[in-house]
């Protein structure tokens, strides 16, 4: 015979107590209250074909094709329809918040860290044997081996030894700074000379440097990035007061 439990608004309190998360609520409470309150005093609006425009966003990216769907969604959240449009409200002057204060501000950061963005098409193999690193590097210079055979020997990684050590566009930024140094400096093609970390030795073929271009990907990444750096400051500087 199956039980019935009933679970209350106190019970979900104490759930989130427990699992040790009123941090992260905290934070996204005082997230919400500050995008609100700025927003207001900067006498920025939401029109309601945005809304509009938002909730069929958020429709879509939760896959509620039919009113069905989207009276299911809603009830396995426990949300209402109040709420829903509370969420799609707080989505729309998130971004339009984001846009007033950093729209203007997106290209001259792009252009200060334009080589941060830059990428590097290459191909990677990583040892714990310097001396077999060494090893390989003058067996493919000499043209003994090919990297894929380098590759397809010594890279334990399934997907990555099917590839070669292909690791495709990897950014300046995702690099450790010894290897960035070597990979930015190289003239495709050019195997370089083993890299030495603290956690193990790289052998990488350069194929191709690609500069950094500001392409509305990228746009909206820095955009999100610099709203978030602008949110993190403005909640150290509220004062919260929990009554729980």
């Amino acid at each position: 015979m199956l039980q019935t439990i009933t679970i209350t608004n106190e019970d979900i309190l104490s759930e989130v107590k427990l699992s040790c998360k009123i941090p992260e609520f905290v934070e996204g409470i005082v997230t919400r209250k500050v995008i609100e309150n700025v927003a207001v005093q900067l006498g920025i609006k939401v029109e309601t074909e945005e809304l509009q425009i938002a909730a069929d966003q958020i429709r879509l990216i939760n896959k509620l094709n039919s009113a069905d769907d989207t009276w299911a969604w809603l009830e396995k959240h426990s949300l209402s329809i109040d709420d829903y449009e509370e969420i799609v409200y707080t989505t729309v002057i998130s971004g339009k918040l984001a846009a007033h204060l950093f729209a203007d501000k997106v290209e001259p950061y792009f252009l200060q860290h334009q080589l941060d963005y830059a990428g590097v098409v290459m191909y990677e193999v990583f040892l714990d044997d310097e001396d077999l690193a060494i090893e390989l590097f003058y067996a493919i210079k000499q043209g003994e081996m090919s990297f894929y055979d380098v590759a397809h020997k010594y890279i334990q990684d399934t997907e990555l030894r099917r590839k070669g050590g292909y690791r495709g566009i990897v950014r300046r930024q995702e690099l450790k700074p010894e290897i960035s140094a070597a990979v930015f400096a190289a003239k495709p093609l050019q195997l370089l000379k083993p890299i030495v970390t603290s956690s193990g030795v790289y052998l990488i073929l350069v194929e191709e440097i690609i500069q950094g271009e500001l392409d509305n990907a990228l746009y909206q990444k820095i955009a999100s990035n610099l709203f978030s750096e602008w949110l993190k400051e403005q909640i150290s500087k509220v004062d919260v007061v929990k009554q729980l």
